[in-house]
């Protein structure tokens, strides 16, 4: 492949990749409106009842919980990273093995 082409191709690349990456929305910046948080509450507790899973507090991401205790309204609200107050749902006897993990909101 000549200097001219390989160039070209790393030109276009690069143009792709940075249209791509103005049009991702962070999770951050979505809102949702109260009645949007209240079904997916009721859903993430249906689903925790259901598949048997457990709170765990203090692994989730920024923006990843899937709700929490008393710290915000409801999932996809935190706004720390392995907040101690938002849980992450998971299936029964994984949050122990979890560096950070917890059965209740500290």
């Amino acid at each position: 492949m000549d200097r001219r082409m390989f160039a070209a191709s790393v030109f276009a690349a690069a143009v792709g990749l940075a249209g791509a990456a103005v049009t991702v929305t962070p999770a951050s910046a979505q809102m949702m409106t109260k009645d949007q948080m209240m079904q997916v509450q009721q859903a993430n507790m249906a689903r925790a009842k259901s598949g048997h899973l457990v709170a765990c507090y203090g692994i989730n991401a920024v923006a990843k919980n899937d709700c929490a205790a008393g710290a915000h309204s409801c999932a996809g609200q935190a706004t720390a990273a392995r907040d101690t107050k938002s849980f992450v749902l998971l299936p029964a006897g994984d949050c122990e093995k979890i560096a950070g993990g917890a059965l209740k909101a500290s």
